[in-house]
């Protein structure tokens, strides 16, 4: 516990944890119908995330606590988000957009899981693995596709009168469901990484017994 805080103080941990603080502004602000409001706050905790890895790579400010807050930010975000959007398509009138709504529950329970998942780690003293490619693209396309949908969706959308322009049902349909195999795919990738950590975890565990 000791080695997460060493050298916590940086400015990609202070990105994460103010991403933590927006999620409940969000929430708030999107239940309110401040649709506007909540992209503009959605749009910033997405920007602060593209960031805060490039500069902690940049100058050498990859911490411990920063590999935990950025994942846990991550998760946070996308399920607020899918639960919020998940409400206003099953309230839709639009059969269709209604339907697209069970698919929210594809990126609830895949985070769901992988929360559990972390916390046995953990709790195994096993760290739980960064995020590889697939996880940092479905990251990205559940962010643009979102933004979009809560931005110029049907029923929600926050500049539909501004822009006299809604995205069309199964446009947004499309966007959901592409953002949900990514997500699937994302955490398909994460499992021989995981296996192969368990699966040291326990050898070590046997041959220590063995001694």
């Amino acid at each position: 516990m000791k080695d997460l805080f060493k050298g916590c103080w940086t400015i990609p941990n202070l990105l994460s944890f103010i991403r933590i603080l927006l999620i409940p502004v969000f929430g708030v602000l999107f239940y309110n119908d401040q649709k506007v409001a909540a992209v503009v706050v959605l749009a910033l905790s997405g920007f602060s995330d593209m960031f805060d890895g490039k500069i902690a790579r940049r100058f050498n400010q990859v911490s411990d606590l920063g590999k935990v807050l950025d994942p846990v930010a991550d998760k946070l975000t996308q399920i607020t988000i899918a639960i919020m959007l998940f409400l206003d398509f099953k309230n839709s009138d639009d059969k269709l957009i209604n339907a697209f709504g069970w698919v929210f529950l594809v990126f609830l329970i895949k985070e769901a899981v992988m929360i559990i998942g972390g916390l046995v780690m953990l709790l195994m003293n096993i760290r739980p693995g960064a995020a590889e490619i697939w996880g940092k693209l479905a990251t990205g396309v559940f962010y643009v596709g979102m933004v979009a949908i809560i931005a110029v969706g049907p029923d929600v959308g926050a500049f539909n009168d501004v822009l006299n322009f809604e995205l069309p049902a199964v446009i947004t349909g499309i966007i959901v469901v592409v953002s949900a195999i990514m997500t699937v795919i994302a955490f398909l990738s994460y499992m021989p990484e995981t296996f192969r950590q368990f699966k040291e975890h326990f050898a070590e565990k046997k041959a220590a017994k063995t001694k």
